[in-house]
């Protein structure tokens, strides 16, 4: 069962007791998993998971130790406190060491739905079972994953500090291939909140892709006009939050890095319109109450019309820089300052030959200081010719830098934000200009 606050503020007492070391911090975790998977039109396996488990890490005279267990006896605790404590005892000086944070003030960010929780798995059974239907009917083949999953955890320190939070989340990922194994189509969302977790869309927009990308045709490589679905936003840019770290910018390691160990902090980097920014108390993505290393979270924006607002300072390089560290980002919010547009007013407004991305994979950081990745188009790439599908063509690997992608001048249209993932709310993208560097025979 999940651990609740009062449960979890009576063993990160418990397990503080024991500790005789300078300093120390306490992680509690309890979770329940519950998946279905499918593949080939059947039903494969399900299941459901429930653990618990603690970790402490102490400091002895700034020497740092860990240790973890999953049994929460009072011996097991006591064992897990003493092993952290002989570890730190013969090991370095670490350097990053601060002092764990005193008491501080959390916000609830109600990311928590019981139905999720306590998921009702016929429900979900006939739910699959209504998907694979429509994929036999539409003569295609899907596999996929359901997977609800319900936390709650606690953190707490030597030095007085307890937070205690609660989540949950929900997703659906199907993949549907035609027949004769030559077109696939992908869809993939997620929710805290199950009864907002369309899997109705998800079955139909994937299965679509995989009958519409049939007959794919060959196209050269080159630079093209793009619009990005979301998934295709969230495959590039889902994790763009940690290109902001301060201490690789100002240690010229970043794109956002300037000469002389300075950075672009202030400058305009992307087009006016882009605001990329975290916020716990989103509804559609809730997120911990505590950003990195305890502090209590706040809504911060990374880049706001365009200009580069704040880097992540850690509390490490925050006091070595002398000021203050960043309260985020826990989750990644991509949206426009103005009216979003509709795909289907992407897909009109393309006079140009543009192509229209499902999804990319296999996703590579090629150059750090650029921001430029590599990979490939997967589950679906269609050209579109005077504002309309013309046909769908085969899969192209790219070269980008999210820098020059994202730029002024290079971005035309900006779609409403979705939940992708837990994390990532992230609109469709009309970009004037996308590298593709070679083609692809992989469906």
């Amino acid at each position: 069962m999940l651990l609740t606050e009062q449960e979890a503020k009576q063993i990160t007492d418990k397990i503080l007791s024991y500790v005789k070391a300078d300093d120390a911090q306490v992680s509690l975790r309890s979770e329940k998993r519950s998946h279905s998977r499918f593949a080939a039109n059947a039903f494969l396996t399900s299941g459901n998971t429930v653990e618990r488990s603690a970790n402490i890490t102490v400091w002895l005279k700034g020497k740092r130790g860990s240790s973890s267990t999953t049994d929460f006896d009072d011996a097991s605790l006591k064992a897990m406190v003493e092993e952290a404590e002989k570890i730190a005892a013969i090991s370095p000086v670490d350097p990053q060491y601060l002092p764990t944070l005193g008491k501080q003030k959390y916000k609830d960010s109600n990311g928590y739905a019981e139905v999720t929780a306590n998921i009702s798995l016929d429900a979900r059974a006939k739910k699959i079972g209504e998907i694979l239907k429509q994929s036999v009917k539409e003569n295609v083949i899907s596999a996929g994953f359901h997977e609800a999953e319900a936390t709650a955890g606690a953190q707490a320190t030597k030095n007085g500090n307890f937070y205690f939070e609660k989540e949950t989340d929900a997703s659906l990922s199907l993949t549907a291939r035609t027949a004769d194994g030559q077109s696939s189509g992908y869809f993939q969302r997620s929710h805290f909140d199950i009864n907002k977790l369309d899997t109705d869309r998800i079955a139909r927009e994937a299965i679509l892709k995989a009958n519409e990308g049939r007959n794919a045709k060959s196209i050269e490589p080159g630079i093209y006009n793009v619009i990005l679905e979301p998934q295709a936003v969230a495959d590039l840019l889902g994790g763009i939050a940690g290109e902001f770290d301060a201490r690789r910018a100002e240690e010229g390691r970043s794109a956002f890095s300037n000469l002389g160990g300075k950075t672009k902090l202030g400058e305009k980097i992307f087009d006016e319109r882009i605001n990329i920014y975290s916020d716990p108390w989103n509804a559609e993505i809730p997120a911990s109450p505590s950003a990195q290393a305890g502090i209590p979270a706040e809504k911060v924006y990374l880049v706001k019309n365009g200009v580069l607002e704040n880097l992540i300072y850690s509390r490490f390089w925050a006091k070595k820089k002398d000021t203050t560290p960043t309260p985020g980002p826990v989750n990644t919010i991509i949206e426009a300052n103005d009216k979003p547009e509709s795909l289907d007013a992407m897909i009109a407004n393309s006079d140009e030959k543009t192509l229209l991305i499902s999804r990319f994979w296999y996703i590579r950081t090629t150059d750090p200081r650029t921001a430029s990745v590599t990979g490939l188009t997967r589950d679906g790439v269609w050209l579109i010719e005077k504002g309309k599908i013309a046909y769908p063509v085969k899969n192209l690997r790219f070269n980008q830098s999210i820098i020059q992608m994202l730029a002024s001048g290079n971005v035309e249209m900006i779609g409403a934000p979705e939940r992708i993932s837990g994390g990532t709310l992230l609109p469709a993208l009309k970009l004037k200009e996308f590298n593709f560097t070679s083609q692809s025979e992989a469906v």
